[in-house]
């Protein structure tokens, strides 16, 4: 996964950027918050950023609120890096947008677990909009079975799009996910099998 590491502190980035190569993710590094903003406005963005609260120019605080701000099908899972350990400044920091944070000096093995935790939110994320275009294009094949069909009164073919008649149930089966058994109902056994009425 790509991560976004943001910190204008060079050992913390270095330290970060190493543990995330070493964990399997593509760190993208930015220095302060203006570049960090600057990678999240590309087009293949990283879903997940790992901020600094205090850097010079836009802070951690800064950056969180422009990213929530921001209309986006794909939102970003954001982990708070902090030194403040006041619950005050968490909340504040959950409030400006932040999914997470982390202490700092932070324990290696409970930034992994964290991003680990954020990963499954992506993951979960993806998910759901992917079942929410399914439901879209299903929700699309039935507004094309709605309105005015046009119907033989004889022989009940329909009229397609493409101004061809095609039998009810293949127009049907074509608009939808709906399939066909056939049988014969009672009216037309006694109309065209009497003689197998007793």
């Amino acid at each position: 996964m790509r991560i976004l590491v943001a910190d204008d502190d060079s050992t913390s980035r270095l330290v970060i950027s190493t543990l995330l190569s070493k964990w399997g993710h593509e760190p993208i590094i930015a220095c302060d918050g203006t570049q960090a903003w600057e990678a999240i406005q590309q087009p293949e963005a990283p879903r997940l950023a790992i901020l600094d609260w205090m850097m010079p120019g836009m802070d951690g605080l800064e950056l969180c609120r422009k990213i929530r701000g921001r209309k986006s099908s794909e939102p970003i899972y954001i982990i708070l890096l902090t030194a403040l350990s006041l619950k005050a400044d968490i909340v504040k920091g959950l409030e400006a947008g932040a999914d997470d944070y982390v202490s700092k000096p932070f324990n290696n093995d409970e930034l992994r677990a964290r991003i680990e935790a954020g990963r499954r939110i992506i993951e979960l994320q993806e998910t759901l909009a992917q079942k929410i275009r399914d439901l879209e294009e299903a929700l699309s094949h039935i507004r094309t079975l709605q309105g005015l069909l046009p119907i033989c009164m004889y022989c009940h073919k329909i009229r397609s799009d493409k101004e061809s008649w095609q039998r009810i149930e293949g127009y049907i089966e074509t608009h939808s996910n709906a399939k066909f058994s056939h049988g014969i109902c009672p009216d037309c056994v006694r109309k065209h099998f009497p003689e197998t009425i007793k």
